[in-house]
């Protein structure tokens, strides 16, 4: 059987598309799960342009896009039923839908936040019924912004929230994640160093957070992990890494698998000056951290406890900052893309190709359950 380093020693560079503006940096990747018959999936990126940009996975040949965006963009995700629902979140406090079939500036569905909001991070339920944002602090407050995410019988449909969580984040949400398989499951990551998972089955938010860790710095990544996905990990703004085991909870065992407080001094056998990200590969039960350099050099790094191992590493593909990136578990490629305005498709026992390019600079109980916690300030601005 082929060792995990073996497997990924094999991984090559198989397609490539270029942005038309070469300053345009790649932000955000996802790709949609392809239509009933159909064999082709879609990719979405986040532009720094404020443009949503599709492509064809297997051609890498440009689609369509959606540029007529008023604030900065957060990310994108498709639907997880519906490989033609796209979804894209703004900081000018709405989160909406696109159909990605076709092209245009107008959206199928708004999703409206509350006044001031600013989303700078969101998802969607694993089962497609629930979306939810994070915002900026807003003076002393943190929200994270429920709707219901299910298609009207309409045309286009403007959409309120269904309620808040207002109580358990002090500082900025950069991140929001739904559990991959339980759709009442969500985790959240701060600037204020907190991640809370929280059940969206119970009652209220206090009764909701299920869980509080603590990476002791800023929140720039989290995932899931592990088997049946009951751990979950964060790599921090400067560059730490955190896993927890949540089945650990409500035990006497220690809730915290792995402490690295800076992975960039625990790399030996490569050089990693940030980390991209980080996903799990079930078949080997291991955590793979993404992880960079300024040339544009991608390496593959193991963490077990506190010890980094590295695994691979990808050359001559990017010749900048690697920004973002899409593992794909079903056939083990890769998305890469970055700040040299480069798009690759990286997969198993491939063949290269030349020319690097040089750098240029539920509804209704679940309204019953998230609820609005009203503060002072937040009271005061909604009736502005």
């Amino acid at each position: 059987m082929e060792t995990l380093e073996e497997q990924l020693s094999c991984l090559h560079i198989a397609n490539r598309s270029a942005m038309e503006d070469s300053m345009t940096y790649v932000l955000d990747i996802d790709t949609s799960e392809p239509a009933e018959g159909q064999q082709t999936q879609v990719i979405a990126i986040l532009c720094s342009n404020k443009s949503i940009r599709l492509y064809n996975k297997e051609s890498m040949t440009f689609l369509h896009e959606y540029n007529e965006h008023p604030a900065v963009l957060s990310g994108v995700r498709f639907s997880h039923s519906n490989g033609s629902v796209l979804y894209s979140a703004c900081s000018d406090g709405t989160v909406k839908s696109w159909d990605a079939r076709t092209s245009g500036a107008a959206p199928v569905q708004l999703f409206n936040g509350y006044p001031a909001n600013a989303f700078i991070s969101f998802d969607i339920s694993c089962n497609d019924l629930v979306l939810c944002a994070g915002t900026e602090k807003e003076e002393e407050d943190s929200f994270l912004v429920f709707w219901d995410a299910r298609a009207p019988n309409g045309k286009f449909a403007s959409k309120d929230p269904l309620g808040v969580y207002s109580e358990s984040h002090n500082d900025d949400i950069t991140q929001v994640r739904f559990h991959p398989t339980n759709p009442s499951m969500v985790a959240s990551g701060s600037t204020d160093g907190l991640v809370n998972v929280f059940d969206l089955s119970k009652d209220n938010e206090d009764d909701a957070l299920s869980a509080t860790c603590n990476s002791d710095s800023s929140v720039n990544v989290l995932g899931w992990a592990g088997e049946d996905h009951k751990q979950i990990f964060c790599l921090t703004h400067d560059e730490g890494f955190y896993r927890w085991d949540l089945a650990h909870v409500d035990t006497d065992e220690p809730i915290t698998l792995s402490k690295v407080q800076d992975v960039r001094e625990h790399a030996s056998g490569c050089t990693v000056d940030y980390l991209i990200g980080g996903f799990y590969r079930a078949k080997e039960d291991a955590l793979l951290l993404v992880g960079g350099t300024h040339s544009g050099d991608i390496s593959l790094l193991n963490c077990d406890a506190d010890r980094v191992k590295h695994l691979y590493s990808l050359r001559g593909g990017h010749s900048a900052t690697v920004r973002s990136f899409y593992w794909n578990a079903e056939d083990d490629s890769l998305l890469t893309g970055g700040e040299d305005a480069q798009l690759l498709l990286w997969k198993p026992r491939s063949k290269d190709v030349p020319q690097k390019k040089e750098p240029l600079k539920m509804a209704s109980s679940l309204q019953q359950r998230v609820r609005v916690h009203h503060t002072k300030s937040y009271k005061t601005k909604q009736k502005q």
